[in-house]
């Protein structure tokens, strides 16, 4: 599978953050990952549909939109609507049953369906819609702040998922161009990262480590 580096707008310049997604679409991401949280599921508010519909008029990467919310099934048609191409909602958030049929909706729309799971949940608890989506994220550090320490333990989890699932396999949190060789020999190929990517005095060159893993 091809590596693909997803640039997480958390870590962009909320002021200029058009030019933000600029400047990463044109050092080489593949995606704009957009984390989209409520003060409730975690600690932090974020964004909503109206920036991701600003976004979607200043960028023609997919736009990989992360629901770190509540009741994410009340939401998902307005994110949609936004311009979003890919939507990832949290196990913990969601009944299996909702999930599929929300997942089966999604890609009706053409739009990919993905689940995610927190450091501390079992992959047990995402087999019942393996079935049902494009895409599953690992989250390596625990969701609602950017800059994280990456969870070693994730590395052996994104392995076990490997070893049941054939899709894609993105992983979000701590990641850089150590923590990027580990994740991808485990058998991930999507990869977010905020602050390594937006922090760097040389974006194209930080892409190309978390994409080559050195």
């Amino acid at each position: 599978m091809r590596i693909k580096v997803a640039a997480s707008s958390l870590s962009a310049d909320c002021i200029c953050l058009a030019d933000d997604v600029k400047r990463v679409e044109n050092a080489g991401a593949d995606l704009i990952h957009v984390d989209v949280m409520d003060g409730h599921f975690v600690p932090n508010i974020t964004i909503g549909p109206l920036v991701v519909r600003s976004l979607r008029k200043v960028t023609k990467l997919p736009l990989d939109v992360h629901l770190m919310i509540e009741n994410p099934d009340k939401y998902v048609q307005g994110f949609v609507e936004a311009g979003s191409d890919m939507i990832t909602m949290h196990i913990e958030t969601i009944d299996a049953d909702n999930f599929i049929k929300i997942s089966k909706d999604l890609k009706i729309k053409k739009v990919l369906a993905g689940v995610s799971l927190n450091p501390d949940t079992d992959l047990e608890k995402i087999k019942p819609v393996l079935s049902d989506v494009d895409f599953v994220l690992v989250m390596s550090v625990f969701p609602g702040f950017g800059g994280q320490e990456f969870i070693p333990e994730s590395v052996e989890k994104i392995k076990q998922l490997r070893s049941i699932f054939k899709g894609d396999i993105s992983v979000d949190g701590g990641i850089n161009d150590k923590t990027a060789k580990q994740v991808i020999a485990a058998g991930a190929n999507i990869l977010a990262a905020g602050s390594y990517i937006f922090g760097a005095k040389d974006v194209k060159q930080a892409i190309e480590r978390i994409r080559h893993g050195n």
